[in-house]
């Protein structure tokens, strides 16, 4: 993922709301978040084919893992880890709080700088690894937040200066009612600062093949598996040009 939105409302019927992009390589080959694990079979993700990881997953507790490459970052390097192991190795537990733990005491040299986000109805995480030490791990407080390749709610990034303000003021998705046009548009927007350059959108596209290739809608209820069931619309390709469809269950 390039673009993380998490909204928290504790106690709420759908306590935990997510709208994200996906920016990468144009070649670089990548299946729609299903269930393509059968060692993981409470799993649904996207499936990077170079790597066998994944960007953005989702388990049957209502835990949710999205990372995310921190700046100049980008690709794979000798020796090093694919960060979409990241996303599984989160999704074998239960709870955000247990992942963040566990994800902790990982050896960061293992792999290359990474923003990991890790969400459930009860609590959420942020699991920077910077490359210059340990993993270090940021409770997400309640309230709408937004992550891309550098800090959380970081008004220096352009795009994140541009949108959360945005998401802010937006109508909240009522996702019992399936209704996701606000955030939905937001996600499809073309539009940024004059001086960011094409990365300062939300979806965007460079000359040299890099750019928005997927987009989610994600609503997490209160009870997961008790009545109703985690929501995930996925568009297989820019936000505005193909429609969000929903993910089987």
């Amino acid at each position: 993922m390039c673009t993380f939105v998490i909204l928290r409302r504790p106690g709420h019927p759908w306590p935990l709301m997510i709208a994200a992009n996906r920016d990468e390589m144009r070649d670089r080959s990548s299946r729609a978040p299903g269930r393509h694990w059968d060692d993981r079979p409470e799993v649904r993700a996207g499936l990077d084919l170079e790597s066998g990881g994944s960007w953005l997953g989702i388990n049957d507790h209502g835990l949710v893992a999205a990372v995310m490459n921190r700046r100049g970052t980008l690709g794979a390097l000798p020796g090093k880890r694919s960060r979409g192991e990241l996303v599984l190795e989160a999704l074998d537990h239960a709870e955000a709080s247990v992942a963040a733990g566990a994800l902790a005491d990982l050896d960061p040299a293992a792999y290359r700088p990474f923003n990991l986000v890790l969400a459930d109805p009860r609590s959420a995480y942020w699991l920077r690894h910077g490359g210059d030490g340990d993993i270090r791990v940021h409770p997400i407080a309640p309230g709408l937040h937004m992550l891309s390749a550098g800090e959380l709610d970081d008004l220096g990034d352009p795009r994140i200066a541009e949108y959360l303000p945005r998401f802010v003021a937006a109508q909240i998705p009522d996702p019992e009612a399936d209704d996701w046009a606000a955030w939905r548009d937001l996600l499809a927007s073309n539009q940024g600062r004059p001086d960011a350059g094409p990365e300062g959108a939300m979806t965007f596209e460079r000359p040299d093949g890099f750019g928005t290739r997927s987009g989610a809608l994600i609503a997490i209820p209160l009870y997961p598996g008790y009545g109703s069931g985690p929501i995930w619309l996925h568009a297989e390709g820019r936000p505005d040009e193909v429609q969000f469809i929903p993910v089987p269950y």
